[in-house]
């Protein structure tokens, strides 16, 4: 249900395993695995460096989208993980993390872009939360990575500055 490190201050939640996932027990392993492996590269992360889960830590029938009952199903289980790893950063990738986690019917086109509070009963502060296109997505829509691109580059801003406080 996660890879990478459970101490890091960065954490990373997509929609849910598809098959290459569900068949190595990671998320994040397959082609939208291998891009986001140098999406972190590009911003000087790698899975050493982060923490990675998704909001479903199972394969949907047929790799279809969750249901809004699963989803619900796992909100506390998610919920929880992010409590447990408390980081500085969290990153949602693709809408169906954002909308959930950031509790909102608006689509990933309006919440990437700028920088968000996630927040919950068992977190002592918010955590600065970034909606990011899924990289799966980025596959079928590469004009989008230039926004991504800029997403990214704020994250890395962010890294930077809480490193020098």
């Amino acid at each position: 249900f996660s890879d990478g490190n459970s101490s890091s201050k960065i954490m990373l939640i997509g929609e849910a395993p598809g098959a290459d996932e569900d068949k190595y027990g990671k998320p994040f392993v397959g082609r939208a695995g291998q891009l986001l492996d140098k999406m972190l590269a590009a911003i000087k992360l790698n899975r050493d460096k982060v923490y990675i889960s998704n909001v479903i830590p199972w394969r949907p029938p047929d790799n279809r989208q969750p249901t809004t009952e699963e989803i619900l199903q796992c909100l506390p289980l998610i919920q929880k993980h992010i409590e447990i790893v408390n980081p500085f950063i969290l990153i949602l990738l693709g809408n169906t993390a954002a909308k959930a986690l950031l509790i909102t019917n608006q689509g990933i086109m309006k919440l990437r872009g700028k920088w968000h509070q996630y927040n919950s009963i068992g977190l002592s502060n918010p955590i600065s939360t970034r909606a990011i296109f899924h990289p799966a997505f980025l596959l079928r829509s590469p004009d989008y990575k230039k926004q991504t691109w800029a997403d990214l580059l704020e994250i890395e801003k962010k890294i930077k500055s809480n490193e020098n406080n």
